[in-house]
């Protein structure tokens, strides 16, 4: 049972909330997994995004180093989706048979 009393709030530095925001800002990055990855709640990073835009958090974001994907991975990358959308396919055309031949109407026919 949790002990009755004050509640402890995480205190966040303005460089961190800075660079969590420009993190959820990143083409593709989806707000929701930003919080989770970084074990906040998706509604505070939303206040954080619009106290950055209003001007309310001073400072600098720190500098993020991410690597640039060789043609190589890109390629292969691309390959491994084509093949996660096949076996996709696949799958739910096996859930599709399953159910059919599962369904006890269908067992019996009048031909």
């Amino acid at each position: 049972m949790a002990k009755a009393g004050p509640k402890k709030s995480q205190r966040y530095s303005d460089e961190f909330k800075l660079t969590v925001v420009k993190i959820s800002h990143m083409k593709g990055v989806l707000v929701g997994d930003v919080a989770k990855e970084f074990d906040i709640h998706p509604w505070m990073l939303s206040r954080w995004r619009t106290e950055v835009q209003k001007g309310l958090i001073p400072g600098r974001a720190k500098q993020l180093k991410t690597p640039k994907p060789k043609a190589g991975e890109l390629r292969q990358l691309r390959k491994v989706k084509k093949q996660l959308a096949l076996k996709t396919l696949e799958l739910e055309i096996l859930k599709k048979a399953i159910r059919f031949s599962s369904d006890p109407a269908r067992k019996s026919s009048r031909s």
